[in-house]
């Protein structure tokens, strides 16, 4: 079943192709300067990944959720695959990589919520296509399928391949941007969801404004992708299509750390669309759960459940 024509909520199926990271967080007042070493005020470990984020956001906001990526055989990945077991997350696709770490994320937040982050790849790039093919029924289940840029290109553009050919609803949020997307990827992305940075490298248009944002997508939109969604952090969102260009401001909260928000957006549009609603409404119900992701600390415990994003009444 397509997302596009779903109206039945208990049959909202996603996959997620993507990263499972254990992060690794530090507070400090600031970042610190080239050279320079600061006192921190707090050290945490978190479940985290741009995928597994995205998986567990799809979860708590409604869809059914089977998660693919690798973990190595140590720690860190045990505790990442049961993270996503006891959110109800199918980790038939997680597989178990030997020889190779788990892949990390080392994460800085300052004293106004901002975030500098250096993963680590590890068993992430264990994703090849071959390991693909061993999951397509999953893909071949879905809905709506998500992919990230935290695993071997060459896996993402295969995935996005098939997941066409599959007439999936395809999500790539282009995440870390290093550079422009192949050309050929852009006819295959229904939703491309980058934020300003990632808008910036694609594009080669500085997004610093709403107009610069209109900019940028416009152009993302020449190269061939069906929609483009640009998130602003606090100015908002802007989705733009063939046929027009909308602005939705964001909800006003005090931020306390920015980290898996983005995550928290792609996931709740994800399971909004394979739940059937437009895509007006998938965007405000995506953004109400990424303002309450932003008031809480770290990455998959900041994620908020439906019934949260329900009462959630922002300033």
């Amino acid at each position: 079943m397509n997302a596009k024509n779903s109206t039945d909520t208990t049959q909202a199926r996603v996959v997620v192709v993507g990263s499972l990271n254990m992060d690794l967080v530090t507070r400090a007042q600031r970042m610190p300067g080239p050279g320079e070493t600061l006192s921190g005020e707090s050290f945490v470990t978190v479940s985290g990944g741009k995928g597994a984020n995205q998986a567990v956001a799809a979860a708590r906001l409604g869809a059914q959720v089977a998660m693919i990526g690798c973990v190595g055989r140590d720690a860190y990945g045990e505790q990442l695959r049961s993270a996503l077991l006891a959110e109800h997350i199918d980790c038939q696709g997680v597989s178990i990589v030997s020889g190779v770490s788990t892949g990390i994320a080392s994460i800085v937040v300052d004293g106004n919520g901002q975030n500098s982050i250096i993963i680590v790849a590890g068993a992430n790039g264990c994703l090849t296509p071959d390991v693909m093919d061993r999951f397509d029924a999953l893909l071949s289940a879905a809905q709506v399928v998500i992919c990230q840029l935290e695993v071997p290109v060459p896996t993402v553009a295969h995935v996005l391949r098939r997941a066409r050919e599959l007439g999936k609803t395809v999500i790539l949020n282009p995440a870390p941007a290093t550079a422009a997307l192949p050309d050929d990827w852009y006819s295959l992305i229904d939703y491309l969801i980058p934020n300003e940075t990632e808008a910036t490298i694609l594009s080669g248009v500085a997004v610093d404004s709403l107009a610069s944002a209109r900019g940028a997508a416009g152009s993302l939109l020449a190269s061939g992708a069906g929609k483009i969604i640009i998130t602003l952090g606090e100015q908002g969102v802007v989705l733009a299509s063939a046929q027009a260009v909308e602005h939705f401001p964001a909800p006003r909260v005090t931020a306390v750390d920015s980290t898996a928000a983005g995550d928290t957006f792609v996931g709740g549009f994800a399971a909004a669309l394979a739940q059937g609603r437009s895509e007006p409404e998938a965007i405000r119900f995506a953004q109400k759960a990424a303002a309450l992701s932003v008031t809480r600390a770290g990455a998959q415990p900041s994620i908020p459940h439906s019934a949260e994003v329900q009462r959630f009444a922002p300033t």
